[in-house]
């Protein structure tokens, strides 16, 4: 009998072989993916402390928020796709998978708002010489990245948005199509090109005046180049957005004109689920560059540039 949501939708693979093998690796996906962000959280709290968190540089910050976001969306979604493998049917009651809609929304929207905020900072930081000034303690960047999804999220449940997709909890597949366009596929890729953009132009930047600071000295050469090393950080942050959502976007783009290919959708279960090692390679590579940062540069640059230096 007809509901018209999403359980009308058949459960994703069980008519052509692939339900077991999208299942499965997105579990594997999700597993790696939230050890690492675990680990991100314990050595960065074990190398800096947690007393003197909002005294880090805003990378090292920024990857403690990014892990959460990605632990938290590795917990929800892990139990969705354990439901839908043990049952071989998609969530119920329909108000579990409207919980599990409501959290990965909340901080896939966290992670994507965020990200933004990093690659606006790392622009205006590398162009104009100025630092996004995310409040004390971070206040406005996580009313931001934070708050604004969880009124969306609000709003969403409020008017019955969220149910099956055929493979997962999120937008329902029958009744949010228009949601779903409007709310993740064209945010998603408008943010994607956006960061591409500004990648682009700060990586343009750091390597024309990287030759000009090789002939430089001073504290003034000093300092730019901590500017310089904060904006690499920050750019590695928006690669790996990239590399985690990309499937995803092409995923939704692709839907609205047709049923996308089986390969694609084994994609976008693939990379929009190992967030968290994506970050724990971040992570790895910041703390790597601070092990091998100048020690005139440290003294020189890191008090001009406590807030962006990483």
């Amino acid at each position: 009998m007809s509901t018209g949501n999403g359980y009308d939708i058949p459960v994703y693979g069980l008519d052509n072989g692939g339900f077991h093998l999208l299942h499965i690796l997105a579990i594997c996906c999700i597993f790696l993916s939230f050890i690492s962000a675990t680990a991100i959280v314990i050595f960065s709290f074990k190398q800096n402390g947690f007393k003197s968190f909002f005294s880090w540089t805003k990378s090292e910050r920024l990857v403690v928020y990014l892990a959460l976001c990605d632990g938290c969306f590795n917990i929800s979604h892990s139990l969705d796709h354990f439901n839908i493998l043990l049952t071989k049917d998609h969530v119920r009651p329909l108000e579990l998978c409207q919980v599990y809609s409501f959290i990965n929304l909340e901080f896939i929207f966290a992670q994507t708002l965020m990200v933004n905020a990093i690659a606006i900072n790392a622009f205006l930081m590398i162009y104009f010489g100025k630092n996004l000034d995310f409040g004390k303690k971070d206040w406005r960047l996580l009313v931001w990245g934070f708050v604004t999804p969880l009124i969306i999220d609000i709003v969403c449940a409020a008017t019955g948005q969220f149910g099956p997709t055929g493979a997962y909890c999120f937008f329902d597949g029958v009744k949010a199509k228009i949601s779903n366009m409007f709310l993740t596929t064209i945010p998603m890729s408008f943010i994607l090109v956006a960061n591409a953009i500004l990648y682009a132009l700060t990586y343009y930047r750091i390597q024309s005046e990287a030759k000009r600071l090789q002939h430089s000295l001073g504290a003034s050469s000093s300092a730019s180049r901590a500017s310089h090393r904060a904006a690499r950080n920050m750019i590695l942050f928006l690669l790996a957005f990239f590399v985690q959502w990309w499937a995803a976007t092409v995923f939704g783009i692709w839907l609205l004109f047709q049923e996308p290919p089986m390969i694609l959708f084994q994609m976008v279960t693939t990379f929009s689920n190992i967030g968290g090692v994506l970050n724990g390679i971040t992570y790895a590579i910041i703390r790597r560059r601070q092990t091998t940062i100048k020690p005139d540069d440290k003294t020189k640059g890191n008090s001009q540039n406590a807030n962006s230096s990483c």
